[in-house]
């Protein structure tokens, strides 16, 4: 069978890949894409509310902000799966933490963990996947991802400058 007349995946695998991707970007690093102990959750984790208020240059964002970016993310897409329509947002909204306090750190990662939670659980059961949702659903993998990225350049730089320590 030659790749171009398959079609179609089974749902179950679609699932499986999915999910595992997610699982990887966010707890649990299987080898696919991240080393061990790189995921979002992980490298959050020994994170203090300084480091993530600590300013990282222009135009770059704190920790905080790039944690409640990417929140923001995954919530607008949560939103448009469950009205299967696009529904535009305040992008510039999603920048607005830029500093956090303890409470307001530790509200923030767990808001973050909530909305991954509940996106795991659209994921789980949705048998409806038009191109928009679908989109979305693989946006919030590599948007993670990226956003990982930078937080682990942040806190390289900030460990290497001794700031916010």
């Amino acid at each position: 069978m030659s790749i171009e007349t398959v079609r179609t995946i089974p749902m179950e695998d679609f699932r499986q890949v999915l999910l595992g991707s997610l699982e990887e970007a966010t707890t649990s690093v299987h080898g696919f894409f991240l080393d061990k102990g790189d995921s979002l959750f992980e490298t959050l984790a020994p994170v203090t509310a300084v480091q993530a208020s600590a300013p990282l240059g222009p135009g770059s964002g704190t920790i905080a902000a790039k944690v409640n970016h990417i929140r923001f993310y995954v919530d607008a897409v949560l939103a448009n799966a469950k009205a299967g329509a696009f529904i535009p947002v305040d992008w510039a909204s999603s920048w607005a933490v830029e500093t956090v306090n303890d409470e307001e750190w530790a509200d923030l990662v767990a808001r973050l963990k909530a909305t991954f939670a509940e996106f795991r659980q659209l994921a789980s059961v949705n048998d409806q996947w038009p191109e928009p949702v679908l989109g979305g659903a693989f946006g919030v993998v590599i948007h993670t991802g990226y956003h990982l990225g930078e937080i682990r350049q942040a806190l390289a730089y900030l460990r290497h400058t001794g700031e916010a320590s």
